[in-house]
């Protein structure tokens, strides 16, 4: 049996990962349940884990797959729960993405994106990359690029991943999306309008968020997928 604070989160990371792709942050969690601290976060998280309804994914900062919903008692829809190709590993993650069942299609890979303070714009076509075919929707042109920098890490996005892009020049707020600032720095960052001003937010509290004009930024695509590499 969960507490009602138990269920409140279980439901509130579920609906999250199944909207934007990601399970929201601590941060998100605090202010969705009214608590005072992270630290009741991390207390729930813990008991959830216990009784088996998630599991924190290793490699992952924050990251939480859910396993299960008490309505059903089976594996939960797992929404965005990135399918890892691998290279050379002692261990294969357990929802690691076999190359020869994919179904993989070519995309190209436009370079670097800083997950950080942003870096120049997006380089041009560098070389192809293989990703899995269901990363990719009927709907809109995509790309990858490799990201530079830790200030995504609380949502699962490493120094060295490969984020899948869908082009489209509008976001929603909690969008992880590429922002073009100012026509020549670019950069991945969640979403948030209000009103005529657009914040770009880490999910790293190392990290400060930066508000622009909304004329100062342009979207340039939506993160749909990631894909990791162990050496």
């Amino acid at each position: 049996m969960l507490t009602k604070k138990q269920l409140r989160l279980l439901e509130f990371i579920h609906a999250r990962t199944q909207v934007n792709g990601v399970s929201p942050s601590f941060d998100e969690m605090k202010e969705a349940l009214d608590l005072k601290s992270k630290s009741g976060i991390h207390r729930l998280i813990t008991a959830l884990e216990e009784r088996g309804f998630i599991r924190r994914l290793a490699h992952r900062a924050r990251a939480i797959e859910i396993l299960r919903m008490p309505e059903t008692m089976q594996p939960a829809s797992r929404g965005f729960a990135p399918r890892l190709i691998t290279g050379d590993r002692p261990e294969r993650p357990r929802d690691a993405m076999d190359l020869d069942a994919a179904g993989l299609r070519s995309l190209p890979m436009m370079g670097r994106i800083a997950a950080g303070v942003p870096i120049s714009a997006i380089q041009d076509y560098a070389r192809d990359v293989a990703v899995p075919g269901d990363m990719i929707s009927n709907t809109g042109e995509h790309y990858a690029l490799e990201v530079k920098g830790e200030s995504m890490i609380e949502v699962g996005i490493n120094d060295g991943d490969v984020v899948v892009i869908r082009e489209t020049s509008t976001a929603q707020n909690g969008d992880i999306v590429v922002a073009l600032v100012e026509d020549h720095e670019a950069t991945l960052k969640r979403f948030r309008r209000n009103g005529n001003a657009i914040a770009l937010e880490a999910a790293n509290p190392a990290f400060e968020t930066r508000v622009y004009r909304d004329d100062q930024v342009k979207i340039q695509g939506k993160l749909v997928g990631l894909i990791r590499t162990y050496y």
